[in-house]
């Protein structure tokens, strides 16, 4: 009788202090093998370099990266990846990790934290869920109904989802390419590309490819590349 097995959460691990790398990489693997490490970075640099190879369901993310906030790490990420990402660590305030959620992070956790307690954090984003003290969820709800109700783009930005987003992202990249080009790029079908248009299209009230590319470029929905 075959058995069915069941694919492991592959997880990206970005921290810039390398005992702590270790330490996540010791964690993840004690999970094994429900969880598996697909990819680590020290550096913004690093984790772009090797997060379309690595291909990973969660990335576990350092908000201080030697200098480099890990928050303009997000915008960046829900234009290339559909990965989810949780943030980990040391600050405490309550700020930062309202401006992480608010720009695409799916969860927080504090570096003090138990290791039993950061993997069933990873398992729950990996579910769709959010990961938040109660406290920050109320901030995060409030401001996000602050900012729906002084711009109404924003609320319609806030509902792509992140292969949305992915496929905005190849669309303005590749300035005008075929839908077969860019379908190839995100590994999807024809068919699949064009009912992920129609769907944007609805989202956020344009009429077709132009229409579109126009829209994210005003909008900075893809960041710039350096």
């Amino acid at each position: 009788m075959q058995v069915n097995e069941v694919k492991p959460i592959s997880i990206f691990l970005v921290d810039d202090h390398k005992t702590i790398l270790w330490g996540l990489e010791r964690l993840v693997e004690s999970a094994a093998p429900h969880m598996t490490v697909v990819g680590t970075a020290t550096s913004r640099a690093e984790l772009f370099a090797q997060l379309s190879a690595a291909n990973p369901d969660i990335i576990l993310l350092d908000l201080d990266l030697s200098g480099e906030s890990g928050l303009d790490c997000l915008d960046e990420l829900a234009g290339q990846t559909s990965a989810q990402v949780l943030v980990l660590t040391s600050t405490s305030d309550s700020n930062m990790h309202q401006q992480a959620v608010m720009r695409g992070a799916r969860g927080v956790i504090h570096k003090q934290e138990a290791a039993e307690t950061v993997l069933r954090a990873i398992e729950k984003i990996y579910q769709g869920e959010i990961w938040l003290e109660p406290a920050a969820i109320g901030r995060v709800m409030a401001a996000m109904a602050r900012g729906r109700a002084s711009d109404p783009e924003a609320a319609k930005i806030a509902d792509l989802t992140p292969k949305e987003r992915q496929t905005i992202a190849a669309l303005v990249r590749g300035k005008g390419a075929r839908n077969k080009v860019i379908a190839d790029e995100q590994n999807i079908s024809e068919h699949t590309l064009r009912n992920q248009l129609t769907t944007i299209y609805s989202k956020l009230a344009v009429n077709g490819r132009l229409e579109l590319y126009l829209y994210a470029t005003a909008h900075h929905l893809v960041p710039e590349t350096h």
